[in-house]
């Protein structure tokens, strides 16, 4: 009965899952064992390519007897099998079991075809202990909805049919077909988070409530639909914090900056949310709480002529005229810098760059292009004054963390011919048309906006 019962569950799963090339996330222990023995007993499976990928840790003495297993396991199936063998690094921060899971993740992501589904047998005892994990950490309702049964994964997907089956289930599927499975010493430890939930923590539970595993579950589904409203609300919301005013639409780095009160203004539940989104839409990292926090406060007590700033590794966040400024931390250029410069890509001190389109052009001689320095100052060409350049960088919106790095070209005499791509000189206007040229500034390691309102990527 348990072997129809999983047959039949597999099947309807299967023919709602998306269509692409079958893999099975097999390790070689009970529960990918009867995935993948359960599936292969299905044509529709076979249809669609069924495989499987066994990643080899080497953590364990174990491990090539086990890869050998899960290689003669499949070849009695005529499952074809790729074998994995990764490096698990052991000087990550958050231990052996998270630097395995990267690992493990990582292969498959290399192993599965362009529009794969990879299946992994997790299921409603997994679910639970990850809730507990999750709860542990201190998670909101997207860490507490636990794992989805499908997600986007390394151009595919990522499936698991059997989250709303026990454990139960599944053993008792592999002592119905006797199947021989790999009995992986690490899921008894209870020093490893994820043995001390199963072995301890989990059966204490159900001493005084009955299957806690399910309730957990149920609790987790509940949170999914929570986050999933609460990441709708979180999208509409970047999207009108990024938009600016309509004098602002043209700005190409406006999707790198928000409005800052309007991000303050929101409740709580959403504001970390829209943070986080917008910060990995632009590809960067988000800060933790307590840095966040940080951030809040600095707003709230800016004075108008502050630029508060918030930095964690890999990003940074400045608050100016209303608006965050997100970007990635970039070194301080050396102050007095300056450079020849003869036409081609010319990379500036501090990152960031200066180019000629649509083409290089030769100089000869070359240019110098240069640091500010104070109290310089510019006639554009065609303007009737002569301003500050302080003035000028306030006049053109130039962030005050841009101006050190902004870059000033002058000819072998010292005779200013522009300010980066803001302005030209009537000699510089000159020299450029002559070459039939213009100048682009590329600023400091800046992020390049992904789609706003995408979907956060899910676990």
């Amino acid at each position: 009965m348990a072997d129809l019962d999983l047959h039949t569950h597999l099947a309807a799963a299967l023919a709602a899952a998306p269509d692409g090339p079958l893999r099975v996330g097999f390790s070689g222990g009970p529960d990918s064992s009867a995935l993948l023995h359960a599936l292969a007993a299905l044509p529709q499976a076979r249809a669609r390519g069924l495989a499987a990928i066994h990643v080899d840790h080497g953590l364990h003495a174990d491990s090539a007897a086990w890869a050998a297993h899960c290689a003669a396991y499949c070849a009695a199936l005529q499952v074809p099998l790729t074998t994995a063998r990764v490096q698990v690094s052991r000087d990550r921060g958050d231990g052996l079991e998270a630097a395995a899971r990267a690992a493990r993740y990582a292969a498959f992501a290399r192993a599965l075809p362009a529009g794969g589904v990879l299946a992994l047998a997790h299921h409603r005892d997994d679910q639970a202990e990850t809730v507990l994990l999750k709860l542990m950490r201190g998670a909101g309702p997207e860490g507490l909805g636990g794992m989805r049964p499908l997600r986007a994964f390394a151009g595919g997907w990522l499936w698991r049919p059997l989250l709303d089956r026990p454990r139960r289930a599944l053993a008792d599927y592999v002592a119905t077909h006797g199947l021989a499975c790999i009995d992986d010493p690490a899921n008894a430890e209870p020093g490893l988070a994820r043995g001390l939930l199963r072995h301890t923590i989990l059966p204490q539970l159900a001493r005084h409530w009955p299957d806690p595993a399910r309730a957990l579950a149920a609790s987790a589904a509940l949170c999914r639909d929570a986050a999933g409203h609460l990441e709708a609300e979180a999208a509409a919301a970047l999207v009108t914090l990024c938009a600016g005013t309509a004098a602002d639409r043209d700005r190409a780095d406006l999707a790198a900056s928000l409005d800052a009160a309007g991000w303050r203004a929101l409740p709580v539940a959403l504001r970390g949310l829209v943070l986080e989104r917008w910060l990995h839409a632009l590809g960067l990292p988000a800060p933790t709480r307590t840095q966040r926090a940080a951030l809040e406060q600095q707003l709230t007590g800016a004075r108008g002529d502050r630029v508060p700033r918030v930095a964690w590794p890999g990003a940074e966040v400045r608050a100016w005229r209303g608006r965050l400024h997100a970007m990635s931390i970039a070194v301080d250029p050396p102050p007095g810098w300056r450079l020849d410069w003869d036409g081609r890509p010319l990379s500036l001190p501090g990152g960031g760059g200066l180019v000629m389109q649509p083409r290089s052009a030769v100089l000869d001689p070359p240019l110098r292009v240069r640091q500010r320095r104070a109290g310089e100052r510019l006639r554009p060409a065609g303007d009737r004054h002569t301003r500050t350049l302080h003035d000028l960088f306030q006049q053109w919106d130039v962030p005050p963390w841009r101006r050190d790095r902004c870059p000033l070209i002058e000819d072998a005499d010292g005779q200013l011919l522009a300010v980066a791509d803001l302005a030209c000189t009537a000699a510089g206007r000159v020299l450029f048309e002559r070459l039939g040229v213009r100048l682009c500034w590329q600023h400091e390691p800046c992020p390049r906006p992904r789609a706003i309102a995408s979907e956060r990527p899910l676990r």
